[in-house]
């Protein structure tokens, strides 16, 4: 069984050719049939951003275009290990910043990574990407290795997602026992500024859902609030109109895979929302459905999940490019560390 492709940037990109089109590939540890099917990922909370697991199938609806499907299979919120790439712009843009990057990740890492269950994968990007260091559980690794890394070229930030998107689905390690599968995410440290990449960001957002992947981003831009208006609280609280556009890439990137985008003045305002993001992925419903009467068209299709309670957000990718199945696509090439 085999997710099927997505796209979608700032707004549904034209679909490309068949001969032409990405095409998704199926989910490591699963069984690939021939069946047409969309699985989604999602999370339920309340405006309060409190999680809400206790939800049925009965509970919600599905729709493909605005035609409701019915839900062939679904499953509640279980504490399934996760698979976590950390991808960090070293580019010269960020490089009065590097330090707030460094000290985000490993943040990040200690508050979500649990030893034993958990793995995670570092990626750098200036002029293109580079795994640094491949996935582990040791977080004290991860962290050695992040605190070696030097900023400087261009920025190349939609070819970084798009290879750790296909790095997380090749290469996660699977657990072992009844449920070998996994949650797949990718955390994007950057100021959303991208110079050099070949791929486009809808190309990049395509493999980070057929992937199953939910972006978080975090922005490092310094204009979101200055040290004068930090010490005003008027101002603090208006700072979230502030935004650069690569901002405005990054919220993108985390709303078309159902993730989160945080805009951060210092490292100390990360914490809570660190743990909060680990408890999130921990508990996400999911389900499947079959587009009654489609195959594979090589078209864009939009997805809503519905919820029948009025209080509540759901948190899921906005659409998928329904494509045929085909070979996977080569790793990303892993750099030694530096000694």
């Amino acid at each position: 069984m085999a997710a099927l492709g997505a796209q979608q940037a700032q707004s549904p990109a034209p679909p490309q050719s068949p001969t032409q089109a990405p095409v998704p590939l199926p989910r490591q540890g699963a069984i690939v049939r021939n069946v047409n099917l969309v699985e989604v990922l999602f999370s339920v909370v309340t405006k309060r951003e409190k999680l809400i697991t206790d939800l049925n199938k009965e509970n919600f609806k599905v729709f493909d275009d605005g035609a409701q499907q019915e839900i062939i299979d679904f499953s509640q919120p279980t504490d399934l290990p996760l698979r976590i790439g950390l991808v960090l712009d070293t580019s010269n843009s960020i490089r009065e910043r590097l330090k707030f990057e460094q000290d985000a990740a490993i943040d990040f890492l200690f508050n979500a990574l649990r030893r034993g269950k958990d793995q995670g994968f570092v990626m750098t990007f200036d002029d293109g990407p580079q795994i640094i260091k491949d996935f582990t559980g040791d977080t004290g690794e991860l962290r050695d290795t992040i605190l070696k890394q030097r900023a400087g070229g261009g920025t190349a930030l939609y070819d970084a997602i798009y290879a750790a998107s296909n790095h997380l689905l090749n290469n996660s390690p699977l657990p072992t026992g009844l449920n070998p599968d996994v949650r797949r995410v990718l955390v994007v440290i950057s100021d959303g500024d991208d110079n050099s990449s070949s791929r486009s960001r809808g190309e990049a957002v395509e493999m980070a859902q057929r992937a199953g992947v939910i972006i978080y981003s975090i922005s490092t831009s310094t204009e979101w609030i200055s040290a004068e208006d930090e010490k005003d609280p008027s101002k603090r609280i208006s700072r979230k109109y502030m935004k650069t556009e690569g901002d405005d890439v990054l919220e993108q990137l985390a709303l078309e895979t159902g993730g989160r985008v945080f805009f951060p003045y210092k490292v100390d305002d990360l914490g809570q929302s660190f743990l909060d993001i680990g408890d999130e992925l921990r508990h996400q419903y999911a389900l499947a459905y079959s587009p009654a009467g489609r195959s594979p068209d090589g078209k864009y299709h939009t997805i809503r999940v519905q919820a029948d309670r009025k209080d509540v957000i759901v948190r899921a990718r906005k659409g998928y490019f329904s494509v045929p199945l085909a070979a996977p696509q080569p790793a990303t090439p892993v750099r030694p560390n530096s000694p």
